[in-house]
């Protein structure tokens, strides 16, 4: 059964601001539709008995036993048969039980759980309560389930019977492992609930994502403790920020305010979070503002807001609020920061973050270095990726998928594939992440047979069922050998409806090959999927376009005007002497431009001599002859000339475009690079370009 998430918004702020309680119209909800049906709920009863007699553990009902059970002994004999029993199997095991403590305590927990192994055959060891407690340490320290199911047997069928705090270890203990199911088995069974066991289970359940149950608990929670702690209100904060429920966070932090938790620190996070998340960055400024004590994590909370909302600079200002603090930085915040960069393209910020890393000891941390991978990927310096990637001493999938990735966009397809084939040995397990970074570097190199063997290989040998986006790549590399047909087939054999991304493909190799009908065919179906999205209409009065159909051409264009869409315009940028240059086409702001200008009518004479030939075709049949003269300045033609201007000879140039690149200027920057001599690296909204010695990494296919 489903509660609508607006019942949660029915709760009156004023309700919570007089009397810190929630309204009886939502417990009434809860009790009338329980949101976890599977369960019953046993709140307001009390059992006295052995919590653990009436709990099957998931694993028992599997038929997972320890390697020699202890059989427990009947309830039904006497009592003096009863001392006997325990005289015979009771045995002590100081020791032993000391050892698995000292292991634990030392963080050591796989010898801890070794050890626990010959209790487990010899059995009928007499195992206290501190040991348990170690043993619950070393389960939740490994994160093993099935370390879990052996000690919690191990419990039950020796007779153990915990108190308080030891039911909420072991509860503890179940989640931690993500064994939820059991974890509510034992939560409900157990005789006496404090504020401990609630925190606990609720925070599995916020962490699992299943926030509807949670708040469900909370209010019957509430209902016993009013007196909730901040670690509560934390938790519930975080499940209102998943549930993106502003209202319902609005009126926790009433009631925080109200109890005065609301200047601890894990709330204050949380409540950051949750505005960020919930989209008010100005009531997450707010209450960073009102923190008493700025702690890492409430920076690295507030610099994630303005980076989730796409405030790049605001949040790399903070960054730097925060560096002179005096406040110690994590590798979280490299990490975000390094990320911010790539948004920005800021190379420069980049290497400065990078440099913290290693200078605050964080240079060997996984997730700061794979961030970093990706960063130097993005922005052409494939070189710098591999330097950090070969100097990562653990690396996990995405570490190898960021890789990957880098060197198939940059157009080193047999590169990337070699680095999977060198992952697989390492006996790294792919993901369907690790696929899509393969085949789209076969498909942006033309490597049609290595990619139709990985494909294939995905449900063969690693049992991935191939995603949309996987059959997208194997279109687009069909397409590149003109196999429209077997392209069109492999749509049709899909155990899935097609996808946009899919017949986008099939759209791109239809241009690329001047297959009008099939071109058309796939406009149709985007058309249907995605009636607001420009570039599916660009793409199709380009192919009206080359096959000279202007009619055609300016009836789609009709159409972008009847439906309000409108190109924005192209701009390039190029960086030099660490300071950005934006250029639209015709741009004649720019205080170089009459230099600039001059560099084009050069470029252009010198590379009509080795076979460049404008391009004569206009997008529309009524373009004037000033803004056919435009097209000789497009916004690449304008970055190019001005980094031929301001560079030294021999030095690479490299450039970003907001859009794909047009033919013309690809066409022209490839005989500029071979007539200047110079790497010239374009990254437009597909893909790297690399032009050299009158070449590109593409094979002339984007």
């Amino acid at each position: 059964m489903e509660v609508s998430l607006s019942l949660y918004q029915s709760i009156s702020l004023d309700q919570i601001q007089n009397s810190c309680s929630f309204p009886s119209s939502i417990h009434k909800v809860f009790r009338t539709k329980p949101l976890f049906s599977g369960y019953c709920s046993r709140f307001n009863r009390r059992k006295w008995g052995n919590p653990f007699d009436k709990i099957k553990c998931s694993s028992i009902e599997q038929g997972l036993q320890p390697r020699r059970p202890k059989p427990k002994p009947s309830r039904n004999t006497t009592p003096e048969l009863k001392e006997a029993e325990e005289t015979q199997v009771k045995r002590p095991s100081v020791g032993l039980c000391s050892q698995i403590e000292k292991l634990a305590l030392c963080n050591r927990y796989r010898e801890a759980l070794e050890l626990f192994e010959i209790l487990e055959l010899e059995g009928g060891f007499d195992v206290g309560l501190s040991t348990y407690d170690a043993l619950v340490s070393a389960c939740i320290g490994l994160g093993s389930v099935r370390a879990v199911r052996r000690v919690f047997n191990y419990m039950a069928s020796n007779g153990f019977e915990p108190d308080q705090y030891m039911s909420n270890r072991v509860l503890l203990m179940h989640v931690k492992c993500g064994m939820m199911i059991d974890a509510r088995n034992i939560f409900d069974e157990m005789p006496e609930k404090n504020l401990i066991s609630w925190n606990t289970i609720i925070a599995g359940l916020v962490d699992i994502g299943d926030y509807l149950e949670a708040f469900r608990l909370f209010l019957h929670m509430w209902e016993e403790f009013s007196d909730c702690g901040s670690r509560t209100f934390a938790t519930m904060i975080r499940a209102s920020a998943g549930l993106e429920l502003i209202s319902v966070g609005r009126q926790l932090h009433s009631c925080a305010v109200k109890i005065g938790v609301d200047d601890d620190i894990f709330v204050s996070c949380a409540l950051i979070d949750m505005y960020s998340k919930c989209g008010s960055i100005e009531d997450a400024q707010w209450v960073f503002d009102d923190m008493p004590e700025k702690t890492t994590v409430g920076w690295n909370s507030i610099i994630a807001g303005y980076a989730l909302h796409g405030y790049s600079e605001e949040a790399l200002c903070m960054f730097y609020e925060m560096r002179d603090s005096g406040v110690k930085m994590d590798h979280f915040t490299f990490s975000m920061i390094i990320r911010i960069c790539s948004r920005l393209a800021s190379v420069e910020y980049a290497k400065q973050a990078h440099a913290g890393l290693i200078r605050y000891g964080f240079g060997s941390d996984i997730v700061a270095n794979t961030a970093l991978v990706d960063f130097y990927s993005k922005w052409g310096r494939i070189e710098d990726a591999k330097h950090v990637f070969d100097r990562m001493p653990c690396k996990n999938t995405i570490s190898w998928n960021a890789v990957i990735a880098g060197y198939g966009n940059h157009g080193r397809g047999a590169e990337a594939v070699e680095l999977f084939e060198q992952m697989l040995r390492q006996k790294m397990r792919p993901n369907h992440v690790t696929f899509l970074a393969v085949l789209s570097a076969c498909s942006y190199s033309r490597l049609f047979e290595c990619g139709w063997e990985i494909f294939q290989s995905m449900s063969r040998d690693h049992k991935i069922k191939p995603r949309a986006m996987h059959y997208a790549c194997m279109i687009e590399l069909l397409g590149q050998e003109g196999l429209l047909d077997e392209a069109f087939a492999l749509i049709r054999a899909a155990p899935f409806n097609p996808t946009a991304n899919m017949w986008a493909a099939l759209l791109t190799a239809s241009r690329i090959n001047g297959n009008l009908e099939l071109g058309k065919f796939a406009a149709e179906k985007l058309y249907g999927m995605e009636p607001e999205k420009l570039c599916n209409y660009v793409v199709l009065m380009n192919i009206y376009n080359q096959s000279g159909r202007l009619k055609e051409a300016a009836a789609v264009l009709q159409t972008l005007r009847r439906k309000g869409l409108r190109m924005l315009p192209v701009c390039s940028w190029i960086v030099v002497n660490k300071q950005s240059h934006v250029f639209l086409s015709g741009d004649k702001s720019h205080v170089q431009k009459d230099e600039i200008y001059r560099k084009v009518d050069s470029l252009v004479n010198q590379i009509s001599k080795h076979g460049y030939v404008p391009s004569e075709k206009t997008l529309l049949p009524d373009v004037d002859e000033q803004e056919q003269r435009v097209l000789l300045y497009h916004s690449e033609k304008l970055a190019v000339a001005f980094g031929l201007l301001n560079t030294k000879n021999g030095s690479p140039l490299q450039i970003v475009q907001s859009h794909r690149i047009c033919n013309d200027c690809h066409n022209a920057i490839k005989m500029i690079a071979l007539v200047t001599r110079r790497e010239i690296v374009v990254r437009d909204a597909s893909r790297f370009h690399h032009f050299k010695h009158g070449s590109c990494s593409c094979g002339d296919y984007w």
